[in-house]
């Protein structure tokens, strides 16, 4: 199958990706149970090969076993291909402990993601997550020498706040912004998305389809292993999985008139909010990949997305995103 995918610029970086990434979380961290690797290095090549360039990994997925797929996968094409990893959390015995943004930490993540990802540099590396306990003019300006030493192309952050965002952009510019968007996660509307758009930082948005919900594959009998990382969030309690289907039927409405599907919609309509959005859904499935792909080639009129857009106004969303303890790491 041969689909080719427009490409996007994030922000005013030059960084040009394809208008739909890969998030690669899932093959082997968050949402067990996972596939072989060997399977897994056959869908990183079949993304590849449909036109997707832009991979998103992070120091903590496995921990390691992540940027050690993409390396393996992604080496016989590694100059065509856009790789985004991630420093600073604190990894003990292979559990995350907390952040961990210390300009030493940075430096060590960086050569150990270069060893693993099998690469003289890294395109884009993100903060993963803000810590409160460095100035993040620090972490921005331990950046910047990575930039000045070849070792990285791009600096991001991922979940921090407008504040935090605008005081490490005045050190080294921020490429992108990677947080969670989506039809049931709007919050960045409300500071995010016009402070990117005054500073020309590009936006990567994570959980596009809502970690799964918004493939409309899901309802209140859905049930999740206990080692899945959606068991323990509110919004995927049974209650909230009910209570949250008036979305899922919008959706729908609006897929068939396009002969869509519920998550090529939902993906439509993060690309057509700003044309510096770039969604990276995940997937382990070549199928998926395939429809995800296909929504890089639906147009959604002006009529449809305002259609979505007062539809939301009246639609509450239940359950919160994350725990009260996983909030404390977000700047949002």
């Amino acid at each position: 199958m041969e689909t080719k995918i427009q490409k996007r610029k994030l922000g005013n970086s030059g960084l040009e990706v394809s208008a739909i990434g890969l998030g690669c979380m899932g093959m082997s961290f968050a949402f067990p149970p996972f596939p072989a690797k060997k399977e897994m290095i056959s869908l990183l090549h079949a993304a590849y090969e449909r036109g997707i360039t832009f991979f998103d990994t992070a120091e903590m997925y496995g921990p390691y076993t992540n940027e050690e797929l993409l390396g393996e996968a992604l080496a016989p094409f590694r100059k065509d291909v856009v790789i985004a990893t991630k420093f600073g959390f604190k990894i003990v015995d292979g559990r995350m402990a907390g952040v961990n943004s210390h300009p030493d930490n940075i430096r060590n993540v960086a050569e150990e993601s270069l060893k693993r990802l099998r690469t003289d540099v890294i395109d884009l590396f993100y903060q993963h997550r803000v810590d409160p306990n460095i100035p993040i003019e620090d972490v921005a300006g331990t950046v910047k020498d990575l930039i000045a030493e070849g070792k990285v192309r791009h600096f991001g952050m991922s979940e921090a706040g407008a504040n935090t965002i605008r005081r490490a952009h005045a050190v080294q510019p921020v490429a992108a912004l990677q947080s969670e968007y989506s039809l049931w996660t709007r919050k960045p509307e409300e500071e995010i998305i016009p402070l990117l758009e005054e500073l020309g930082i590009g936006f990567v948005t994570f959980s596009p389809l809502g970690k799964g919900f918004l493939t409309g594959k899901m309802n209140a009998d859905t049930k999740f292993a206990s080692n899945d990382f959606r068991s323990m969030l509110p919004r995927f309690t049974p209650e909230a999985l009910q209570a949250n289907q008036i979305l899922l039927e919008l959706l729908q409405k609006i897929a068939d008139n396009k002969n869509a599907t519920s998550a090529q919609i939902a993906l439509a309509w993060l690309l057509a909010q700003k044309p510096w959005i770039v969604p990276i859904p995940g997937t382990t499935k070549l199928h998926r990949l395939e429809e995800n792909i296909g929504a890089a080639n639906i147009e959604l009129t002006s009529g449809e997305s305002g259609e979505i857009k007062s539809a939301l106004g009246q639609i509450k969303v239940t359950g919160n995103r994350y725990t009260e303890e996983m909030e404390k790491t977000t700047g949002l």
